[in-house]
């Protein structure tokens, strides 16, 4: 194939213009036939009076070399098509392997080993994604949380309730990133996830997508098993020989995949008993932040996007403080909701996520702050949950005994008062929001960094710190508190337990922690 770059179009271009421009560019004419595929999709928003989509297009067509040569275009090349290959050197399983969580990086483990063969059985602590929907809209209605069922555990894991977002920075060269959205598309996701260059899916999608990849995985062989939480690990002469369920049956195994999440704090204590090597990591804390849609595409358009055919602005915003934290925003939700996160009882999180048409009235993304094992110094490997078990609950407290969600005007925010009226912007949460001071909810340093990047921000984006914008707290699960070491084999201290995705400290979204399953699949099952 011969690869296309930089092909620049207006914002109003159809489909014969990318055909006449293949034309254009390869010298063709009207006789020679042609198939073309779209490989990358960006927008150039330097000039604002100038917008253009820029493509990056791979063109199957015969005698290739000659059509170079004639074309006397130096920035053409030939390409071959890559695809993802599970490793040939594979071996023998004595039991069925069992994938702990059923978030990006446990369904693309059992995924990958179901579709060779291994018959998987992943153990879901949460609900199917269809009963867990309800749980959710229900605490969103009534303040009633399922600790097991929430915006934090149940099928497809925290990533359900998002933007969906599927960019990473991972290097690829396996092209496990490819299989992975791939797979969404077979699942239902827009093909389109295939060539933008900053892909998302939707939380409305993506309830379909995990629900669809579940029943291949069970159509392969594998088993998903919901309400199922992993109570403890067996374990003999350092090695992996099962798992117990619920405080009861036990089902033998000698690998067991951790892909648990970042929010199983549970299960983080269980593994510390059972002496399973972990240490603390940084993370961040903060807010959410929302402001209306149409402030984001005129800052980043112009008038541009006016009736055009440009998707919704967003932003990626950092600085650096005078405190020597960093500041930075984090998930952005274009056109989204700020969602209530809680999955503990009295503790309460924010988080953020959006329709694939990402079209409501409000932008929102959390503003986070960097934290580090100093600010949480206790001896001990879950010091940085009980950090964020601290703030969270004073949220709870902020909010009242509703799971309510404590917000603030920025200006009042950073004037340290509680805010008593709304501006313009209304908080996508609706009523189930209470007025509160922010500056007791997170430590001062925090708040510290928060206030000054929000007028560094104010620059970049004109009218990021308006008065009015709407702060919602507490943010606090941005990665996970600990790690869960593991070797070269991708093991930890136990022969047979594989640390897995975001919850083991080794993933930050969906994407990357899908591609950990992944690895951690070829991991299970390599010639040793």
């Amino acid at each position: 194939m011969i690869r296309l770059q930089q092909l620049k179009f207006s914002l109003e271009h159809k489909e014969n213009d990318i055909i006449n421009r293949i034309k254009k560019e390869l010298k063709l004419n009207n006789e020679i036939p042609f198939e073309y595929t779209i490989i990358k999709k960006s927008i150039d928003a330097r000039k604002k009076n100038d917008i253009k989509f820029v493509y990056t297009i791979d063109v199957s067509i015969k005698n290739e070399d000659k059509i170079i040569a004639r074309s006397k275009n130096n920035k053409l090349t030939i390409v071959k098509k890559k695809k993802y290959n599970f490793i040939s050197d594979t071996r023998q399983l004595e039991h069925q392997p069992i994938i702990v969580g059923s978030g990006p990086a446990g369904l693309f483990c059992a995924l990958i080993l179901a579709e060779n063969g291994y018959k998987p059985i992943v153990l879901e602590r949460g609900r199917d994604v269809d009963s867990r929907v309800e749980d959710v809209n229900e605490f969103f209605r009534t303040g009633k949380l399922v600790t097991s069922s929430n915006v934090q555990f149940g099928e497809g894991g925290a990533g359900t309730f998002s933007d969906g977002k599927l960019n990473t920075m991972v290097k690829d060269k396996f092209m496990r990133n490819r299989k992975v959205l791939e797979e969404f598309v077979e699942a239902g996701a827009p093909s389109e996830i295939l060539y933008n260059n900053k892909p998302h899916i939707g939380t409305d999608y993506l309830r379909k997508v995990v629900k669809n990849i579940r029943n291949k995985i069970i159509e392969l062989g594998g088993e998903v098993r919901f309400n199922s939480l992993v109570t403890s690990l067996l374990i003999e002469h350092g090695a992996i020989t099962g798992v117990q369920v619920n405080n009861s049956e036990e089902i033998k195994t000698d690998n067991v995949i951790l892909a648990i999440g970042h929010s199983s704090r549970d299960t983080f204590k269980m593994l510390k008993n059972l002496l399973i090597d972990i240490e603390k990591k940084p993370f961040s804390i903060g807010v959410r932040i929302e402001h209306p849609q149409s402030l984001i595409n005129k800052s980043q358009y112009g008038s541009s996007y006016e009736n055009s055919n440009l998707p919704v602005a967003d932003y990626k915003l950092s600085h650096h403080c005078k405190n020597s934290r960093g500041v930075y925003s984090f998930c952005m939700c274009p056109g989204g909701f700020v969602v209530n996160a809680s999955s503990e009882d009295k503790r309460v999180v924010t988080n953020g996520m959006s329709n694939y048409k990402r079209n409501e009235d409000n932008a929102n993304s959390a503003l986070l702050v960097n934290v580090t094992p100093d600010d949480f110094p206790e001896n001990d490997v879950l010091a940085g949950v009980e950090f964020q078990r601290k703030w969270e609950e004073k949220a709870f407290e902020l909010g009242g005994s509703n799971y309510n969600i404590p917000i603030q005007l920025s200006g009042d925010f950073i004037n340290n008062k509680v805010s008593t009226k709304l501006g313009k912007i209304k908080p996508s949460l609706g009523d189930r929001v209470t007025f509160a001071n922010l500056n007791e909810c997170l430590p001062s340093y925090v708040c510290e960094a928060l206030k000054e990047g929000i007028k560094v921000f104010d620059k970049k984006i004109h009218g990021f710190g308006r008065e009015d914008a709407i702060l919602s707290g507490v943010e606090t699960r941005s990665s996970s508190p600990i790690k869960i070491l593991r070797d070269n084999n991708y093991e930890s201290n136990i022969k047979g337990l594989y640390p897995c995705g975001e919850g083991a400290g080794y993933a930050g979204g969906i994407m990357s922690a899908a591609m950990d399953g992944i690895k951690i699949a070829e991991a299970v099952v390599i010639e040793r």
